[in-house]
């Protein structure tokens, strides 16, 4: 007697949950890993310096617009309360660092205020944005 071995036909499937939570993974790193800088809509026409550098992202940032208004977050903010709001996000941020984004026609004496209060608050290094530095607008 031969005995035949019978070879089942057996359907050969792809798992793909594994691939499906590899891309969810990196979706995830990438979407925490990444850093978005919004600036204001205000309408600034910045200074230009031919010696401007990059600053960086995580700067805080101070907004004076052309009318002298001062803003930090977005929000309006008397030039007394500075220092102390300053100080309280200097607290809590990882970097040390402020940027001043102003109009060229502020007056210098409030581009001074402002960057006076900065310093005052603890600001390790004080800027202030130009036209070549942070674009038109």
């Amino acid at each position: 007697m031969r005995y035949r071995q019978r070879r089942e036909q057996t359907e050969q499937d792809i798992n793909i949950s594994p691939l499906i939570d590899m891309v969810f993974i990196l979706l995830i790193f990438f979407m925490v890993s990444t850093t978005f800088v919004k600036d204001m809509d205000l309408d600034i026409e910045r200074p230009k310096a031919s010696s401007a550098t990059p600053s960086s992202t995580k700067a805080i940032r101070l907004y004076i617009d052309n009318n002298g208004e001062t803003y930090l977050d977005g929000q309006p903010i008397r030039t007394w309360v500075i220092q102390s709001r300053l100080r309280d996000l200097l607290k809590t941020s990882t970097g040390s660092s402020v940027l001043v984004v102003t109009d060229e026609n502020v007056p210098a004496s409030k581009l001074i205020t402002v960057v006076d209060q900065a310093r005052l608050s603890g600001a390790e290094d004080v800027g202030v944005a130009t036209v070549q530095e942070a674009g038109r607008g």
